[in-house]
């Protein structure tokens, strides 16, 4: 789907249509078969090993109980498959989404204080609004804007995200609380506090270290169990068993309360401002991120699975299930690389598994919460500081920090932003460093001067005593004119016409581009300039595009139509037949060698001997 479609009339040949929203699970499901349907009902299963323990985890990261973390696995899971076109892309609460959060709750605990709203509260109504944006999005085609993010942006984030995770939960892997969304200096602060005053439990760090042997040990004997759910389900046994013999733990445990979250109504207009006011900039950041990571993961599942997507289903998708998370209460969600690999490796053949998966998780909260309830929190801090250790990948890093300059000061630009500013503001840093990079890379115009050589050919003029004729330059302009490059163009341009003896200044544009309006009033003043001192500025090789430039602004018409030579097929006959208006507008016959190109005879097939003439 596209916002715009090919036809006939219209500007360019494209006129505007209408969005339109389409269920690709419906197209689906009259083709569906048994055969299909056991393939997804096993790929759900086995997500629904996954969902879980990395839901209570999610939970641990933003603060919040596990019920309404788990729950946006059922609702935002089920929603987004309706829309999604991939038939892996599974849609739920991930890593980066809930460090943004966790510190966005945190920045606004005033807030919430002012309008009686309770964390829950808030992360729900941050759901709604990037919902909203991410389904505009995906209706709009504007997903089509996260292709001009740098990858370097993208892998800076991830790793901070990563370094961030193992940070946030070094205090629950030593047995004391950090609360969520401290800034990364203060967590290691207290991390550094309570090791040199021994405020820690060995107990914790020994439960956090044995899980991670666990996790270890079944990734290395068997690859393709899910070693989350086997880990903390023993280790939750193994509590439980403890528990019966010492009442009093000396670790604390998971605890999820059966009752489902209650959504209040929405406060009043002027409230809700408030809180647009006061957290806009994070959700615009989470709705970034989000379309970055579903634009990366759905690309990387096609790679691999073969299959045609429509990537602005994908965002729609994403934006429905937000809104219906954030509708039922619950805090935000993205796309999880984790369960959509799984989905893809699991067998599932349509996006049915996913509703299944969300069907599944359903139950065993209803039927089973207990069980959960004894998953030591060292246990589980164990599991995202190993999840934050898998975001850090190193030969991404190693790429973007040797590739070239500008990727390693993006890179540790963002990087840096994440770890020390708040998360939101890093991805616009990051964004804003590539885009003034890149700007200046493209914003450095050449301009060399150049003659007639003995053969006729353009060539550099290295000896400005050896110009032909004096009062006559060849300005040879290479690159981007836009606005960022049109002070370096003028001053460079009114250096050359410094030289008093130049009569004629002949700018040959024909490989110059994006010519704008700053670079026309550049263009204008140097015009301008050039008159006042009885001189006379001529444009050779102008391009089609530029030339509409200098028409549409009135440029042309006040340098003159018979001074701007459009560019031909030969591309040096503009620039010579500029030199014949030179030699016409100096008071005297300039000493100007003109050599033509030599035809074909159509009967030898040998060049025709033209020669040269003089002007």
């Amino acid at each position: 789907m596209s916002f715009f479609s090919k036809a006939g009339i219209g500007v360019g040949g494209w006129q505007l249509s209408p969005p339109r929203i389409r269920f690709p699970f419906v197209n689906e499901l009259r083709r569906y078969s048994w055969d299909k349907f056991r393939h997804d009902l096993i790929a759900g299963a086995t997500l629904t090993l996954v969902s879980i323990p990395q839901a209570i985890g999610f939970a641990l990261i933003l603060g919040l109980p596990a019920m309404p973390v788990i729950l946006a696995v059922v609702v935002g899971g089920f929603f987004s498959a309706l829309f999604f076109s991939s038939y892996h892309h599974v849609f739920g609460p991930t890593t980066s989404v809930f460090l943004i959060t966790a510190a966005t709750l945190a920045a606004n605990a005033s807030l919430m204080s002012r309008l009686g709203l309770s964390p829950l509260q808030l992360a729900a109504y941050l759901a709604l609004m990037i919902g909203v944006m991410q389904f505009i999005a995906g209706m709009f085609n504007f997903g089509e804007v996260t292709k001009f993010i740098s990858r370097s942006v993208v892998v800076g984030y991830t790793t901070a995200i990563g370094v961030l995770l193992m940070a946030s939960q070094l205090g629950n892997g030593m047995g004391f609380a950090i609360q969520p969304g401290e800034p990364f200096r203060d967590t290691l602060r207290q991390v550094g506090e309570a090791l040199g005053g021994g405020s820690f439990s060995w107990w914790a760090i020994g439960i956090a270290v044995l899980t991670l042997v666990i996790f270890e040990g079944i990734k290395f004997l068997r690859p393709t169990w899910p070693e989350p759910l086997i880990g903390l389900g023993s280790l939750a046994i193994a509590a439980r068993v403890f528990a019966y013999f010492h009442p009093a733990l000396p670790f604390d445990l998971v605890k999820i309360t059966a009752s489902l979250p209650q959504f209040s109504p929405l406060p009043p207009l002027g409230k809700q401002l408030d809180i647009l006011h006061e957290t806009a900039g994070s959700a615009i950041a989470i709705a970034i991120i989000g379309m970055l990571e579903a634009t990366a993961i759905t690309k990387s599942l096609a790679a691999r699975s073969g299959q045609h997507l429509d990537p602005n289903q994908e965002l729609m998708g994403m934006g429905a299930g937000n809104l219906a998370v954030g509708l039922f209460g619950l805090p935000p969600a993205s796309s999880s690389f984790t369960r959509s690999a799984v989905n893809l490796q699991s067998g599932a053949v349509t996006q049915l598994s996913s509703m299944l998966s969300s069907g599944a998780v359903l139950l065993i909260i209803l039927f089973l919460t207990p069980v959960f309830n004894y998953i030591p929190v060292p246990a589980l801090a164990a599991h995202l500081i190993r999840v934050g250790y898998k975001l850090i990948n190193r030969s991404q890093i190693r790429v973007s920090t040797r590739s070239t300059r500008s990727d390693a000061v993006v890179f540790f630009a963002t990087l840096g932003a994440a770890l020390f500013l708040k998360l939101d503001v890093a991805i616009y840093a990051g964004i804003g460093v590539a885009l003034a990079l890149f700007l200046q890379k493209t914003s450095t115009p050449t301009l060399v001067e150049y003659t007639f050589n003995e053969s006729g050919q353009l060539a550099e003029l290295r000896d400005r005593s050896q110009r032909p004729n004096p009062q006559i330059s060849i300005i040879h302009v290479e690159g981007e004119l836009f606005f960022g490059a049109a002070d370096l163009f003028q001053n460079q341009i009114r250096r050359q016409a410094e030289d008093e003896n130049i009569r004629v200044f002949i700018l040959r544009m024909k490989n110059a581009r994006h010519l704008d309006a700053s670079t026309v009033m550049a263009l204008e003043s140097l015009h301008d300039y050039l008159r006042k001192t009885g001189r006379r500025l001529l444009i050779s090789g102008s391009s089609p595009d530029v030339t509409r430039v200098l028409r549409n602004s009135g440029l042309l018409k006040q340098i003159g139509e018979e001074n701007i030579f459009p560019a031909e097929i030969n591309p040096t006959i503009a620039t010579k037949r500029a030199l014949v208006r030179a030699r016409e507008l100096l008071p005297q016959k300039a000493d100007v060698r003109l050599f033509y190109g030599r035809p074909l005879d159509s009967d030898t097939g040998v060049l025709k001997d033209i020669g040269d003439y003089d002007i």
